[in-house]
């Protein structure tokens, strides 16, 4: 017993050394330091957008001990994630590893630099899933989340697995008191996006709209229980283009029930931006049939 937890010791450490030069400091707040990702050699970093609370004078301390300028590319609040670009080459990224293989139970490290150290956090994978929606809007390839309770520095900061391979960039930012890791596909589309637009783009409608029950007779002839009543349209947006009025209730879009704002939100991803989606409304007690073209969120 006393050889397996000296080999385990031993194995860990060497993994933490390993992955430990992906990791930086971020220093981009006023009160506290958050960690960033390596996220490729020429200095492009992954950061917390939630951490970051301006976008001048930020400054990341790398692994060697060099303080560094950096700015900040843009950001996405739907994923809390910022990409910083600093003035730095020859970064170390991580060993990116798929989650395929991760399982609820897999022993996992999560690794930050909140100060010029790094430091290591030891845990197991408590949950994944196939797909999220973040509370705000984000689309998450994956769902990962470990038993490591957030600490100073914990967002921005890469969750490792046992034999070194990346499994994503950790975040307290999304859930209320919870650590969410975000795996490496959620990490290049949204890295790609703010490189080349600096933004992640999504698709809008240009309406305020809440939850409502549909009367038992729409229900029944429509085959859903509720749909999105539409309290507000944006003047020239593409929902009031479609013709879109105060008091529709917008039952479904692209053929997909709307029983919640998530519903909706889940729909409008980037790549339906121009499309007309086809989108059925009751209006005065009428079931009606529209089309709408997606437009980009200013």
């Amino acid at each position: 017993m006393t050889n397996f937890a000296e080999q385990l010791s031993s194995s860990l450490a060497a993994v933490v050394e390993a992955a430990a030069p992906s990791v930086v400091r971020v220093d981009g707040h006023r009160r506290v330091w958050s960690s960033g990702t390596v996220w490729s050699a020429d200095g492009v970093v992954i950061g917390a957008h939630h951490a970051l609370e301006v976008d001048e004078g930020v400054e990341v301390g790398l692994a060697d001990g060099k303080t560094v300028k950096a700015n900040v590319v843009g950001r996405d609040p739907g994923t809390d994630l910022a990409v910083l670009r600093v003035e730095a080459s020859g970064l170390t990224p991580p060993r990116w590893g798929s989650t395929d293989a991760a399982r609820v139970g897999h022993l996992v490290l999560a690794l930050s630099r909140p100060g010029k150290s790094a430091r290591a956090s030891f845990g197991i994978l408590g949950a994944l899933g196939e797909g999220w929606r973040t509370p705000a809007g984000g689309k998450v390839e994956r769902y990962l989340q470990s038993s490591i309770a957030p600490e100073r520095g914990f967002s921005g900061g890469v969750l490792v697995d046992v034999a070194g391979a990346a499994l994503g960039v950790n975040t307290a930012g999304l859930l209320r008191g919870s650590g969410i890791t975000l795996p490496e596909p959620t990490l290049k589309r949204v890295v790609d996006a703010v490189l080349a637009h600096g933004r992640v783009r999504r698709g809008y409608l240009g309406i305020s709209a809440y939850p409502a029950r549909l009367p038992a007779a729409l229900s029944d002839e429509l085959g859903q229980r509720g749909a999105l009543i539409v309290v507000g349209v944006q003047p020239d947006s593409p929902a009031d283009k479609a013709g879109l009025l105060q008091g529709d209730l917008l039952v479904t879009l692209a053929g997909q029930a709307l029983l919640g704002i998530g519903d909706l939100q889940g729909l409008l991803d980037e790549e339906r931006i121009g499309r007309v989606l086809p989108a059925k409304i009751v209006r005065a007690g009428r079931p009606l049939e529209i089309g709408v073209t997606v437009g980009t969120r200013p």
